[in-house]
């Protein structure tokens, strides 16, 4: 291994590698509307993102007295999958970052999404970061457990062949980094003044390591770590 102080780094997909929140969740309040319950893209934002809609099917029972169910799941997918298709976009700085961590590491960078990985796929597609990440691409729809259980980011650290406590998990969102802080990694996270990210305080509260808000500066940060600090 080299000396740089991780072994491999996991980084979640939306929000992340990908600016998709807005485009997901505007999709999902079209169709929470259409069930009677009328939210805002922010409200459903803040309701939503870092956890899946099925996991959230108790919440919309609640609000609209409709169980969700795996046609309307499909129909959301489809839906959304379009809007992305059309216009997702890589987090500014993330493809020159990814790049360089690879090419320290050896290729030990993965993917760890509580997202399908179909959506996964398109993603990193569309943002030219699939050629960094094929065959390493970790989807909690696939695990018994997804986020904020730690289940995908042990499979990828298994995938890489990595322990976990040598790991550096990039994560934006409070449930994400939940599942990070649980396998054991130090995670890292991404926290800038847009819309669609958790706040500092919901991060430092789950015991995330560190926060940064630019992605070009992520290169450099986790190659200054030292015994847990910069």
């Amino acid at each position: 291994m080299s000396a740089f102080p991780f072994d491999a780094v996991l980084f979640d997909c939306d929000g992340v590698l990908v600016d998709s929140e807005t485009i997901t969740n505007t999709v999902l309040a079209t169709m929470l509307g259409e069930l009677g319950w009328h939210l805002s893209v922010d409200e459903t934002m803040r309701l939503f993102v870092g956890k899946t809609v099925m996991d959230e099917a108790p919440t919309i029972h609640a609000h609209t007295g409709v169980t969700i169910d795996a046609e309307w799941i499909e129909q959301f997918r489809a839906r959304r999958n379009t809007e992305l298709e059309r216009s997702v976009a890589p987090i500014p700085g993330i493809v020159e970052a990814v790049h360089e961590l690879s090419a320290r590491l050896d290729g030990r960078v993965a993917v760890a999404s509580g997202a399908d990985r179909f959506k996964v796929r398109l993603q990193l597609q569309k943002a030219g970061l699939l050629d960094c990440f094929e065959g390493k691409i970790f989807s909690g729809h696939e695990l018994g457990r997804n986020k904020p259980h730690p289940d995908v980011y042990l499979a990828a650290a298994d995938g890489l062949g990595v322990e976990p406590a040598r790991c550096a998990v990039i994560e934006d969102s409070a449930t994400g980094a939940t599942a990070g802080v649980a396998a054991g990694a130090t995670v890292f996270g991404y926290s800038p003044s847009n819309h669609g990210h958790s706040s500092h305080d919901a991060l430092r509260a789950v015991g995330v390591a560190q926060i940064f808000v630019d992605m070009q500066s992520l290169p450099a940060l986790l190659g200054a770590w030292r015994n847990g600090r910069r």
